[in-house]
């Protein structure tokens, strides 16, 4: 998939059929657009163009945006594993903020990108103050000859699909709603760093993660696979937590105990994907109690990850 940064850098390609979206976490819901933007483009015989924006508006024009699900480079992979054929990465800036409806539409959408169709979802917005409503662009895309489609809200067991769901699955520690309407398992990119090394002192030798994107995921341990660089998914346990059985008011830290393996991950790019939640962090009066509660967390781990 072509990933092109700004309408201004788009190639003179013949038409395209395009959906435009933030695609945070791209959802079930995200994938319905990536779908019909897909029939557009066959017919009309175009390209399949996905057009997203970085940052999310909300950091630009309204109060520091959400929490991420997926960084940059996992939407446009996920994107990709969707059917688009490329995706422009818009830079959204305060002058962007400002076209009217109008001016956005003609210049970014049919001007630079060669829209002959243009595919939205059903609470899209646009332009200056969030003022273009689909209706408007119905009306905007018969009057310049330009299809467009509204794509209705995908409900999965009653829940509509939306970033903001996902996000409040994720914060409840509920995976298994969260992961319904991705239509995938939730994960996170990272490298592995040097950290304290308290996990091999007691014998639980941990991959210390920074993560490229936002942890939009409640606090505890966790089940989970961690992947190095591509290769194959390890069973593994991971702790999000601030470590309050040695640390008071530490930081969030990612580490990840990866079950019956032993190797150095220091500087490899892996993805930690969480499977289920076994429990919350909880500050031990002891290291030997700690450790024993560690041993029933791989033994629970095990049992999470063999179903």
């Amino acid at each position: 998939m072509e990933v092109i940064r700004g309408h201004r850098l788009v190639p003179a390609w013949n038409g395209a059929a395009v959906a435009i979206g933030n695609f945070d976490g791209v959802h079930v819901g995200h994938r319905a657009l990536v779908r019909r933007t897909r029939e557009l483009a066959e017919a009309h015989g175009a390209r399949a163009v996905g057009l997203t924006f970085d940052p999310h508006p909300s950091a630009v024009v309204g109060s520091g945006g959400p929490l991420h699900l997926t960084s940059l480079d996992r939407r446009l992979e996920l994107l990709a594993e969707a059917g688009l054929d490329a995706v422009v990465v818009e830079p959204f800036t305060r002058e962007l903020a400002g076209r009217s409806p109008g001016a956005f539409v003609d210049d970014v959408v049919i001007f630079a990108l060669g829209a002959r169709a243009i595919v939205v979802g059903y609470d899209f917005s646009y332009g200056q103050g969030r003022a273009g409503t689909t209706a408007a662009l119905r009306a905007h895309g018969a009057r310049a000859g330009v299809e467009v489609d509204v794509v209705a809200a995908v409900e999965v067991e009653g829940v509509v699909a939306s970033s903001t769901k996902v996000r409040g699955f994720l914060r409840s520690g509920d995976l298994a709603s969260a992961e319904r309407l991705l239509g995938r398992r939730w994960d996170v990119d990272g490298v592995v760093v040097h950290g304290a090394k308290r996990g091999r002192a007691i014998g639980v030798p941990t991959a210390n993660i920074t993560p490229d994107s936002d942890l939009p995921i409640a606090p505890g341990i966790y089940a989970v696979t961690l992947a190095v660089e591509g290769g194959m998914a390890m069973a593994a346990v991971a702790s999000l937590g601030t470590n309050p059985t040695f640390v008071d008011r530490g930081g969030l830290v990612l580490e990840v105990h990866v079950l019956d393996w032993e190797g150095d991950l220091y500087d490899r790019r892996v993805r930690t994907t969480f499977v289920s939640r076994l429990r919350d962090e909880l500050k031990f009066d002891s290291v030997d109690a700690l450790i024993a509660q560690i041993r029933r967390d791989i033994e629970h781990a095990r049992q999470a990850l063999s179903r």
